[in-house]
């Protein structure tokens, strides 16, 4: 676990895309970083901070934090052990990674690299990646 720790892990469950009535906030246009945090919890204040830079630096891209202990709904619904956990979403809601723990600032930049990277299925006109 303490390897694992902070590391982003892609997702293997398949889901519904994420909406934004789902967390209560509007997804960003390219990328969503959702964080579920707890009140007590130090590492989360850190995470919020190098969440909120990396979001500043990509336009298109938003952080979206949940208190857990409000949220049980979620919490559940995306298996989350423990505070904080971060699920990296791209443009059309799929959660692309997770991580549990305080995350390093290169590891966000690099998930969320991956994210914006990913064909959006919201948008109409056909992608020319292959």
């Amino acid at each position: 676990m303490r390897h694992r720790n902070g590391r982003p892990r892609s997702e293997r469950k398949e889901r519904a895309p994420v909406t934004g009535d789902d967390l209560g906030a509007e997804l960003g246009e390219r990328a969503t970083l959702v964080q579920f945090s707890t009140a007590f919890c130090q590492p989360c204040r850190a995470t919020r901070r190098i969440l909120g830079e990396v979001a500043a630096m990509v336009p298109g891209v938003r952080h979206v934090e949940i208190d857990a202990e409000a949220r049980l709904d979620l919490v559940r619904r995306f298996d989350v052990l423990r505070t904080p956990t971060v699920l990296v979403l791209d443009g059309s809601g799929d959660i692309v990674t997770r991580a549990s723990g305080q995350p390093r600032k290169a590891d966000v930049i690099a998930a969320l690299g991956a994210a914006v990277d990913r064909p959006s299925h919201r948008s109409s006109q056909p992608s020319d990646k292959v």
